[in-house]
């Protein structure tokens, strides 16, 4: 029997020892999907084959990631040949950009990117050019006319502009750019994947399948057809010209069917992720010395990022994970630290004791009312500690 509160609501769920870990890092992982789940399980004894070799066990696992290709191109409106598997989002990021970058190398090396880019991004674009970087707004937002101004040059190989921040979830205005004639746009598009309809006005993007409750390795690589793209790694005799090593059937196929599922659900899955997170919005403005960061409306609609005053990140973290919630702070974490994050430098906001929340397909009402019970708590135990 759910417990109920003395309104006659459901109660929030106990926090501390026994109680239900409440898991509010999906901007990390996505859990997997129950659909990605059953289609990986049935795959993995018909996938297991070369798809390149021509016996029986071998045409089936081509037809599974044929079918794969076309599932993923049918949920994002794209053509099934320009869709890639790679071997993670990381990995779709650096093959998407660098190879426009390679293809034009005789134009320039320049590549323009905005400073709120994925430390991948940013660092596919120093491996392959010349990084050009272009300030933000406070809200994480950069203005096209910034962009579009950086790419006029003639030395100007590629612009790289992410769909959505991963950070503080801030929408950017890819569909508005217009580039001059011949300069591509690479488009980072893991945080949105999925739950969001692409942007119009690419040449390539990426997208990560554990993001949207695929399984962990998969990443996608769409490159527009007729696009000048070169591959920036030696070739590799696959299934695929944009890929190499031995493709893993069964989890592009589990990724297939988990995306698929997202964007049935998602119109349902994002009005009430929308409400949830505008009231974590609301409740922690209410904490002293509390910075609520990105825009508030034009943004995705499972993430908020905050940070406060006089707290340190990591112990937020910990403390809250104590109580039984799971949510990630700063750019980067190692076993024994964080890593300040770029992107709030670059908003110009505070960059420290800062909690990035971002809820699964089913996180509930009363897990974001007992999260905000614990929140404050949390924080003025650690003012305290401090002497503050």
């Amino acid at each position: 029997m759910t417990p109920v509160s003395g309104s006659g609501e459901p109660a929030p769920p106990a926090t501390g020892p026994g109680a239900p870990y409440v898991y509010l890092d999906s901007a990390s992982s996505e859990p997997l999907h129950p659909a990605a789940r059953e289609v990986l399980l049935a795959a993995l004894d018909q996938g297991y084959a070369d798809p390149r070799r021509l016996h029986l066990p071998a045409r089936s696992a081509r037809l599974l990631l044929d079918n794969a290709r076309e599932v993923v191109a049918d949920a994002l409106g794209v053509r099934r040949d320009e869709v890639t598997f790679t071997s993670s989002g990381t990995d779709a990021v650096h093959r998407g950009l660098v190879g426009l970058a390679r293809a034009r190398r005789r134009r320039g090396s320049r590549v323009v990117l905005s400073a709120v880019e994925h430390s991948a991004v940013h660092h596919a674009a120093a491996w392959g050019g010349e990084p050009d970087v272009v300030g933000v707004m406070d809200d994480g937002r950069v203005r096209d006319g910034d962009l579009v101004e950086h790419a006029g040059g003639p030395d100007c190989a590629v612009v790289a502009l992410q769909s959505a921040n991963h950070e503080v979830g801030t929408l950017q205005p890819v569909g508005e750019l217009e580039l001059p004639d011949g300069v591509p746009l690479f488009v980072d598009a893991r945080a949105s994947m999925g739950r969001l309809p692409l942007p119009g006005g690419w040449a390539a993007l990426a997208g990560s399948a554990h993001l949207w409750g695929g399984p962990a390795g998969v990443g996608v690589l769409v490159v527009r057809k007729g696009t000048r793209w070169e591959s920036p790694f030696p070739e590799d005799d696959r299934v695929d010209d944009r890929s190499s090593g031995f493709e893993n059937v069964p989890a592009a196929l589990a990724a297939a069917a988990a995306l698929r599922a997202v964007v049935a659900e998602r119109d349902e899955v994002n009005a009430r992720q929308h409400a949830l997170v505008d009231r974590i919005r609301r409740g922690v403005a209410a904490v002293p010395d509390v910075e609520v960061v990105g825009d508030p409306v034009d943004r995705l609609p499972h993430l908020v990022t905050f940070s406060f005053l006089y707290v340190d990140g990591e112990a937020l973290v910990s403390e809250l994970d104590r109580r039984g919630f799971g949510v990630a702070s700063g750019s980067a974490c190692t076993a024994s630290t964080l890593e300040p994050s770029h992107v709030l430098a670059a908003m110009g906001v505070l960059t420290h004791g800062n909690v990035r929340v971002s809820l699964t397909r089913g996180t509930t009402a009363s897990e974001v009312d007992a999260f905000l019970a614990a929140l404050p708590e949390v924080v003025a135990g650690i003012r305290a500690e401090a002497g503050l």
